[in-house]
């Protein structure tokens, strides 16, 4: 069922914008083998790049989300707890101060992204090898500490940003799929991270159950941690490298399919992907019809539209 939907969504997101086409008209893009006219430039140029860049996005937020849950049990941990957001946030900030092109503007987001991952990394490296119990709340801290610190200087650049570059550094925040030229950095992404986990997917419900009755069956606890760990993170920062900081998607996808499909994560992790980049292709293709020709934020619609499902969701669950 998520499979029909992602693509219903996605041939919608082809077709539906600030300019119409026919159904037909959009999906004959994608074979078209002639002169290309203005509705090809339209589906290939803007529409399917971002169409992939968002499903991809999506995709790594929410199955980030649903591997931090497991290595923090932690029902709030999202990609975005352990401060890879707020590095990338920083650096793709202060290249857009410095005029930088997309393209060096991306560049600075991946590279401080993978600074933040080198610092909670270097300072809880030693709880994570150890394969602790305690180790989860301290990798948890040590990223909340230095997103703190990120933030700080976020606000710090916005506050001496020039006017003429103050919106744009703000929608960049928000999450934007606007300048998403290329999606394949974050497709080849996700295709690493499915590879890394689903194998592993059944030590992942061990896990669950608390490091000493995993160890007793025989689950590499420290080694998995780590591997969680890295994988949650580089799929934050490709996902961040991406779009900028879309919220609520790590969050609130993985609990919903919780709910749906259960906690086993040989279909949880594999469904997150489906989920998430679900959620981000709709509310893409929201952000870019409500209010056209304008576009709204994507994190502002995922945000509008999470607040109030999480909520329910706490409200309906058994006490």
């Amino acid at each position: 069922m998520l499979g029909m939907a992602v693509l219903v969504v996605f041939i919608a997101s082809l077709s539906m914008g600030s300019v119409a086409l026919p159904l037909s008209r959009a999906l004959g893009a994608l074979t078209h083998s002639g002169a290309p006219d203005i509705a090809d430039d339209i589906v290939l140029t803007l529409r399917l790049p971002r169409a992939l860049a968002g499903f991809a996005t999506g995709a790594l937020l929410a199955m980030g989300g649903a591997l931090l849950q497991v290595l923090l049990r932690n029902p709030l941990a999202e990609p975005y707890v352990l401060g890879v957001s707020g590095g990338a946030a920083t650096f793709a900030l202060a290249a857009m101060l410095a005029s930088s092109p997309w393209w060096g503007v991306n560049l600075a987001a991946c590279v401080g992204a993978f600074v933040s991952i080198v610092l909670v990394l270097g300072l809880s490296h030693r709880d994570l090898w150890r394969g602790e119990q305690e180790a989860s709340p301290r990798l948890l801290l040590t990223g909340v500490v230095i997103a703190a610190g990120w933030g700080a200087l976020i606000t710090l650049m916005l506050s001496v940003a020039p006017e003429n570059r103050l919106r744009g550094m703000v929608f960049w925040l928000t999450g934007d799929l606007n300048g998403s030229a290329s999606p394949w950095p974050a497709l080849v992404a996700l295709c690493i991270a499915l590879v890394a986990m689903i194998p592993v997917a059944p030590q992942l419900n061990v896990l669950l159950r608390g490091d000493i009755a995993a160890r007793a069956l025989g689950v590499p606890v420290a080694r998995l941690r780590v591997r969680v760990y890295l994988v949650a993170s580089l799929a934050a920062a490709a996902a961040v490298t991406t779009a900028g900081t879309i919220g609520f998607v790590g969050l609130v996808v993985p609990h919903c399919l919780r709910l749906a499909f259960g906690n086993d994560q040989r279909m949880l992790v594999p469904a997150s992907a489906l989920g998430g980049g679900l959620a981000v292709m709709s509310a893409d293709l929201a952000a870019r019809t409500v209010i056209a020709p304008a576009q709204l934020p994507v994190g502002v619609v995922t945000a509008l539209a999470g607040v109030p499902m999480f909520l329910w969701m706490l409200l309906k669950r058994p006490r």
